[in-house]
């Protein structure tokens, strides 16, 4: 039987300024983590009702689109503080995978099995995934950058067409397959995430934690279906 030495851990430095010593603390990066999670869970669930909307017609999404770009000036604001949170959630993130390695390396010199789940140790590859899913979407339907034949299109009444948009995009199999297994890896990353809300803010209460871990689930699943739906039934052809 092997017997695991322990080494004290390195010591460090924490700034005076309570902000950043708050940020230097493990449970403050995973306060910011779990908030700018929730700025992204919140940003998904309206970009969803909105893409769901192709399901009533042309004419509607295309209405919900004008409507979008006439905020003008509160839709960059929204989009400014999205990108800041995705930058920060990013951050956070990868800085506590180190600091968790840094730990147990630091504790143990035989290193152990932990119980966990796929999704919980596949946290941060799924999460880079779906970073890269977020700027080729952005690049596809936002910036118009991966297709620039979408630039352009206008309905009968001149606003942008997405309606015709979203069809051309995903009559293209590859394309449907990207993003179905973009919103995959986007559904199993907001489910765990959301389930494990209840350890970032100490939560102890069997039934709280274990109700919201279900909802996490759920949702998380309940989004992937929302979003993969749509290339599906466009590239089968039920939408045309």
């Amino acid at each position: 039987m092997s017997v695991a030495t322990f080494s004290p851990a390195p010591s460090r430095k924490f700034s005076t300024n309570p902000v950043v010593a708050f940020y230097q603390s493990s449970i403050g990066k995973k306060i910011v983590v779990g908030v700018t999670g929730l700025i992204w869970v919140a940003y998904v669930l309206g970009h969803l009702i909105g893409n769901l909307q192709i399901f009533l017609g042309q004419d509607r999404i295309n209405a919900y689109s004008q409507f979008l770009h006439g905020l003008g000036p509160l839709l960059w604001a929204v989009r400014i503080v999205l990108i800041v949170a995705l930058v920060t959630h990013v951050v956070a993130t990868l800085q506590l995978a180190q600091e968790n390695r840094v730990a147990k390396s630091a504790k143990y010199a035989v290193p152990g099995y932990q119980r966990s789940t796929l999704a919980s140790r596949t946290m941060v590859v799924s999460g880079l995934f779906v970073l890269c899913f977020i700027v080729y979407h952005v690049l596809h339907l936002t910036l118009e950058v991966t297709h620039p034949q979408l630039r352009g299109l206008r309905d009968s009444i001149g606003r942008h067409d997405v309606y015709r948009m979203l069809i051309l995009s995903f009559r293209e199999p590859l394309l449907s397959l990207f993003y179905v297994l973009g919103v995959f890896f986007l559904g199993g990353h907001l489910s765990h995430g959301i389930a494990s809300v209840t350890q970032t803010l100490g939560l102890n209460n069997r039934k709280i934690s274990e109700s919201i871990s279900k909802a996490g689930v759920t949702l998380g699943w309940l989004i992937f279906a929302g979003f993969a739906v749509i290339p599906i039934v466009i590239l089968l052809g039920f939408i045309n």
